[in-house]
């Protein structure tokens, strides 16, 4: 079975995302969405609702699981049997970044990381973003799937 996760904080799910992992079901088994927990970091949405989007987003789509994870995403992969890394590439800046986060995690194990490039439509779509619409009061729903919504 070719498992790869999909990390993030998803925080919110955006259609970038959604866009990334509709597209990775056709290329693995199963895709693992996999919410990474860091205690440093300030949330918008809890643990509980931002797996909740997801699963929510792809209840009709046995291929994808929503966990959650503490530590090195390589150590997870291990912990799960996942030899692969799902990355969505929106712009030059992402490649970089990603890039040498591929290159660690090469060098800590042999997972591969698999980048997908964003569609056109999605690759301005940014988590932080949405997060400063929703802060202000901003018609948010033309970036995140219907499953995100905020109460």
């Amino acid at each position: 079975m070719k498992r790869a996760i999909f990390p993030g904080s998803f925080d919110p799910l955006t259609l970038g995302h959604y866009d990334i992992i509709k597209r990775g079901v056709t290329l693995f088994d199963e895709i693992i969405v996999a919410i990474g927990v860091n205690a440093d970091k300030k949330y918008m949405f809890s643990l509980k609702e931002r797996k909740g989007f997801i699963e929510k987003a792809f209840e009709d789509e046995p291929k994808v699981k929503v966990m959650t994870y503490k530590g090195l995403t390589v150590d997870f992969c291990k912990e799960i049997d996942a030899e692969f890394i799902l990355r969505g590439l929106r712009n030059p800046a992402d490649f970089e970044f990603e890039k040498a986060i591929a290159h660690t995690n090469r060098h800590l194990s042999t997972i591969e990381t698999v980048f997908l490039l964003t569609a056109a439509s999605t690759s301005y779509i940014a988590s932080s973003i949405v997060r400063d619409v929703i802060r202000n009061n901003g018609d948010y729903t033309k970036l995140v799937p219907d499953s995100v919504r905020v109460k």
